[in-house]
């Protein structure tokens, strides 16, 4: 009742009223949330089921949350004069936010995952479109189910361009203003103006050009639709999918997870770009995250880049050596001696190299 905004102008109903009594019977009073022994209390039950079991880490810290927005509100309300949670010695459950390897599909195994899923009856066709929305562009599912016509430059040849403004969510019509199922949000953590431009490969600009040309689109523009013409449910296609996997997949493969969410796509995508040696920054402008989120969840990629890098560095630092004994030594290079194309080589160099060290 809390969260729905629509009851607030009513009286709760019985049901409501009892479960209002309940909670006041069995709640402590406001105050002893000063208490650092009740505060920690209450935190370490955050991190537990309602069987006593441990909750996963990422639900505990997502109650740590909503309760220090509680607590910020009887801040406001002048029911402490600052958080008692400031100062409280407690640590949240260690979440793991990197992307496992072992669930990520390689661009082979992915392209083989996609063939699959449109070979599938019913819904699988139109799921390729959706799917590789995920892996070559590494879309979120709410980005694919709002994507339309007029965002998406598909040309003939070449790479196209997707620019992306926003999801859509299913909020549920009690949750929502004007009482719809979905809501349409911006670009995650964006302005709401905000857009993103994401360079698709031609290989996926065939697939929606051949999408759009099997299936239409919606009134609105919508590449993506259910046969009732509303918004997708991405997760109802969740049996098409397993279908795909276990029809394409090698037993090894399907028993490691692999691709076994729909967000391992995204991940896959991501962490080809990464691998391909696209610049950090440019992965996370394409994916719509920050750097700190990108080196959080694909850090595992990241080494495997690194040593990309080292290999490019140590071929530099080779050649470096090579010109130096072409030209009889660095005195020799310094002093006119040599052949005049690898002396001219190694004064360029050495000059570029002065120029990068000047400006540290």
């Amino acid at each position: 009742m809390a969260y729905d905004k629509n009851a607030w102008v009513e009286e709760p109903q019985e049901e409501g009223r009892k479960a209002l009594d309940r909670m006041k019977r069995n709640s402590l009073p406001g105050g002893v949330l000063a208490e650092a022994d009740v505060l920690r209390r209450g935190l370490d039950a955050l991190c537990r089921k309602l069987d006593g079991t441990a909750a996963a880490a990422k639900t505990a810290r997502r109650k740590r949350a909503a309760f220090s927005e509680v607590l910020n509100t009887a801040v406001e309300k002048g029911y402490f004069a600052e958080s008692p949670l400031n100062g409280l010695r407690w640590n949240a459950p260690a979440v793991n936010e990197a992307a496992g390897p072992a669930a990520v599909p390689h661009p082979a195994q992915a392209a083989r995952l996609l063939a699959g899923v449109a070979q599938q009856h019913g819904r699988g066709p139109h799921l390729e479109g959706f799917l590789g929305c995920m892996y070559y562009a590494a879309m979120r599912p709410a980005e694919v189910i709002r994507l339309r016509l007029e965002q998406c430059h598909l040309p003939a040849s070449g790479w196209g361009l997707l620019n992306l403004s926003g999801g859509v969510v299913a909020a549920g019509k009690e949750w929502t203003d004007d009482g719809a199922v979905h809501e349409v949000h911006s670009l995650k953590r964006r302005a709401a103006t905000a857009t993103r431009l994401v360079p698709i490969p031609p290989q996926f600009v065939r697939i929606l050009l051949g999408h759009i040309e099997r299936f239409g689109v919606a009134p609105d523009g919508r590449l993506f639709r259910n046969q009732a013409g509303n918004y997708v449910d991405a997760a109802a296609n969740g049996a098409t999918r397993a279908r795909a996997r276990k029809s394409v997949l090698t037993r090894t493969e399907f028993a490691s997870g692999l691709a076994k969410r729909p967000y391992d796509l995204r991940h896959a995508a991501i962490s080809f770009w990464l691998y391909s040696g696209v610049d950090p920054a440019g992965c996370a402008r394409r994916a719509g995250q920050s750097i700190g989120v990108l080196f959080r969840h694909y850090a595992k990629f990241l080494d495997r880049v690194r040593e990309q890098a080292n290999r490019l560095i140590e071929q530099s630092m080779k050649e470096w050596d090579r010109v130096s004994q072409g030209a009889g030594g660095a005195w020799a290079a310094s002093r006119g001696f040599g052949p005049p194309l690898v002396r001219n080589s190694w004064s360029q160099a050495g000059e570029r190299w002065e120029e990068l060290v000047g400006t540290t």
